[in-house]
């Protein structure tokens, strides 16, 4: 079910009518949640059901089992066990087949050509947000950031929670676990700025929807086209995968809200970014953190004079967690190596004045900069071969002007980056101008009906989001 569909609106105002006036008590709206979230997951795949539940009741006795062992050795083999059953289960459905794949174009290139069987096992929706929530709660008590809690329905409604279940945000279980253990009680306060999140959300999908068009014109197309037309592509998938990805993360917000419960921003104007560095503060904020708290630190982070080695590590493994294709490698491989040089960089002399800079000039520069290297790496993720982005990196750079333009072409890009930059002035003004907006129902309800018309209108309910694919 696809939060932008009547589906889910009939099944969330069913829900709601339930949790409102049947499931009064904590208990049973404890198990009505996790029957919900069940369901909602199910209407994908009723398959997957048993291995979403699987994996929350394992990790969830194997915190028990490390909180209460009495040697070093003894709680690092229950972390380890953990860790290889969710990282397994990642392998299996997730790079199997690219392992496999790999290994035999390998081996080509050495002259042999072998049989290869692949495993063709369909993905299961949301498996890369449910085992990094799942795993992260046994690290976290291993590490004594949080206590084991016993409650295993809690447990497992908190890691099954139908607003984020499916593409996040990533939540730690000291976020949102002692929510599920004391389930908060719906404010009309929280309601109405869960529903301002809902309709922008909703809007930012319906406008990267649009989005889609101009990016596939240049990415699926196969053919040249001109310099003006190639950067409106790039751009367009650049707002596309913004609105899409934050769009799902501010209804998801927002439907939990609705319910009391309170999950943090995902992301923050990301393309007002002044340094790839400050780039991955403001974007997918849930996964950033968890691979800073669970991958970078634990190889060293700032210590041991690897700091950026340890980057790099990261985000190539970083993208990596986004598919299982060479593509998505280089993506992350092309953000570690931004990344470290803007930090090696700026502790040189000559360079430290201008990364320091306050003048407006300076921010402007490092912003531009920041932009064209992001927009550089997303034609790595969006592209479907490494010769397409290769292909696309030199339409972007061809000064010649050998292919020429369509009539259109310039209105297109206006309204492409017209699409891009409302996209962030919404959530500029839900960041800075929510609560007055809030506090004037009279211009609030209004506007939240005009948002929902609009996109009722011009949306389109079937387009799937793009992070459902990981």
């Amino acid at each position: 079910m696809l939060f932008n569909t009547p589906i889910f609106l009939l099944f969330f105002l069913v829900f709601l009518l339930f949790y409102g006036f049947v499931f009064l008590r904590q208990t049973p709206r404890l198990y009505f949640i996790l029957v919900a979230s069940l369901v909602f997951y199910g209407a994908w795949n009723y398959k997957f059901i048993p291995l979403l539940v699987g994996s929350s009741v394992v990790d969830y006795y194997l915190a028990l089992a490390i909180a209460g062992a009495v040697t070093p050795q003894a709680r690092k083999l229950l972390l380890t066990a953990s860790v290889i059953m969710n990282l397994g289960i990642l392998a299996l459905f997730k790079y199997a087949d690219f392992a496999i794949q790999s290994v035999a174009e390998l081996m080509s290139g050495f002259g042999y050509t072998p049989d290869t069987v692949t495993l063709s096992w369909v993905l299961p929706v949301g498996i890369s947000f449910y085992t990094f929530q799942s795993m992260s709660y046994t690290i976290d008590v291993y590490r004594g950031d949080m206590h084991a809690r016993k409650g295993l329905v809690q447990f497992t409604t908190a890691l099954a929670f139908f607003p984020q279940l499916v593409a996040g945000p990533i939540l730690r279980a000291r976020q949102i676990l002692p929510q599920f253990h004391n389930i908060p009680i719906p404010t009309w306060a929280n309601a109405k700025h869960g529903f301002l999140l809902i309709v922008v959300g909703w809007m930012k999908k319906t406008v990267a929807d649009l989005l889609a068009i101009p990016a596939a014109a240049v990415f699926d197309s196969g053919a040249s086209v001109s310099l003006l037309e190639t950067w409106t592509g790039v751009l367009a998938f650049a707002g596309q995968i913004y609105g899409d990805f934050s769009g799902y993360s501010d209804m998801a917000i927002g439907l939990a809200l609705l319910l009391g419960f309170k999950i943090p921003l995902n992301f923050r104007l990301p393309y007002f970014a002044t340094s790839p560095v400050d780039f991955w503060r403001r974007w997918h904020i849930s996964l950033s953190s968890w691979l800073r708290d669970y991958l970078y630190i634990p190889l060293g982070g700032n210590r041991n004079n690897h700091r950026l080695r340890n980057i790099f590590i990261t985000m190539l493994l970083g993208g990596l967690w986004h598919g299982a294709a060479w593509t998505y490698v280089i993506w992350g491989a092309f953000h570690g190596f931004i990344i470290t040089a803007t930090h090696y960089l700026g502790g040189l002399k000559i360079f430290a004045g201008f990364s320091n800079s306050s003048s407006r000039w300076a921010k402007l520069t490092q912003w531009a900069i920041t932009l064209y290297l992001v927009l550089l790496a997303w034609v790595f993720f969006r592209a479907s071969s490494l010769d397409s982005a290769l292909a696309i990196l030199s339409d972007m750079h061809d000064l010649s002007g050998h292919v020429n333009s369509g009539p259109m072409a310039l209105s297109i890009f206006f309204m492409t980056a017209s699409a891009f930059l409302l996209m962030h002035l919404l959530d500029l003004f839900v960041i800075r101008r929510a609560d007055r907006f809030e506090a004037r129902p009279w211009l609030f309800w209004p506007l939240l009906v005009i948002g929902v018309t609009l996109c009722l209108l011009i949306g389109e309910p079937s387009n799937e989001f793009i992070y459902f694919q990981f």
